[in-house]
């Protein structure tokens, strides 16, 4: 296995930190820059203890400049950035023929109208935001294979994209009847000190947030629709509770008229059974967070509700992970035409 030399951008933040931990014990990939404006010359061990004594924990950070990425030699960049702020780096990078993995929302959507109508600003570089491949490999494998601009999925969308898309492709669901609940650990909000994501405001609570138009909204609508070949509209609402990482998400919708629980499972047979990551706990099992937490794994169950005719579908994820770090060195290995499971189990 040829070693790969790869960057973080904006590696202080929790999914960055998640990117140093599986990097680090990946084979094929030679860690050669971290990048962070607060923390240039600091080594991996200072800022983060807990890699102490393993590899690359005298790795040191250097600042946040494409000149000095692109001096270290790097192939592979990973952008652990706000939205934005990502866009500002993709571009010099991808213009020095580098391959990049965007962990921010810059490139997810590809309606320049919707980026705006969900971010309240003007997509940043939507010239690349057209070229780039939505990266869950599950569903765009083949494309992630040559992409040179990879948009990681954002945490919730996967936890309910995995569940839904199979579905919706092979028009089980009606989807204006869907509606999707999520509740996610406080690091889903990042590495910050707003007021709401305090010990005390977080602990013994649990709240929703953003309603009724959550960002993550906007790229769920994108693939659900891509899955569909019609537009689709759905109802999410997001919860925060006092946990540190994890995502679980409920999500209720009527089934087509002949679809029973029966066609429900031989779809996700057929569109997850070889998949590594997707774990099928069928008609009775219960996804669990903390049977996901540190994995790259998503759990899916399904149920049928008589009473009410509804399908119920039940997701769980580690957000730092399956929800951001994890998934991106996912598509790393497909784009490197490594085994996928490296450094991920």
């Amino acid at each position: 296995m040829n070693l790969e030399p790869v960057a973080v951008v904006g590696a202080s933040g929790y999914s960055g930190e998640e990117l140093v931990r599986l990097l680090s014990r990946h084979p094929g990939v030679d860690l050669v820059a971290l990048t962070s404006r607060q923390l240039a010359g600091q080594t991996v061990e200072t800022v983060f203890p807990k890699f102490a004594g393993l590899r690359y924990s005298q790795l040191a950070f250097i600042e946040s400049s494409v000149d000095k990425i692109v001096a270290t030699g790097a192939r592979t960049v990973f952008l652990a950035l706000p939205h934005g702020v990502a866009a500002e780096y993709a571009k010099p990078l991808v213009d020095a023929k580098l391959r990049v993995i965007d962990l921010s929302a810059d490139f997810r959507i590809k309606d320049a109208a919707v980026y705006q109508e969900f971010y309240g600003e003007a997509a940043h570089a939507p010239e690349l935001a057209a070229i780039s491949v939505y990266g869950l490999p599950e569903i765009y494998r083949e494309q992630i294979r040559n992409a040179q601009l990879v948009a990681s999925p954002g945490c919730y969308p996967t936890s309910a994209i995995v569940p839904l898309y199979p579905l919706l492709k092979r028009r089980m669901l009606k989807p204006e009847s869907i509606i999707i609940n999520s509740l996610s650990g406080v690091s889903g909000a990042g590495r910050t000190a707003k007021v709401d994501y305090l010990y005390v405001e977080c602990n013994e609570s649990v709240r929703a947030y953003s309603v009724p138009k959550h960002r993550h909204l906007a790229e769920i609508e994108q693939e659900l629709s891509n899955a569909y070949g019609e537009d689709v509209t759905v109802s999410f609402v997001p919860h925060l509770i006092p946990v540190n990482r994890g995502i679980a998400t409920t999500i209720h919708a009527t089934p087509a008229d002949g679809i029973g629980l029966a066609e429900i499972s031989q779809a996700y047979k057929e569109a997850y059974a070889n998949e590594p990551f997707v774990r099928l706990l069928g008609e009775k099992g219960t996804p669990d967070t903390k049977n996901v937490t540190f994995t790259n794994f998503i759990d899916v169950a399904w149920r049928h509700d008589p009473r009410t005719g509804r399908m119920v579908l039940l997701s769980a994820e580690d957000n730092l992970v399956k929800g951001a770090a994890g998934q991106a060195v996912q598509s790393l290995n497909v784009m490197c035409g490594w085994p996928e499971t490296t450094a991920l189990l």
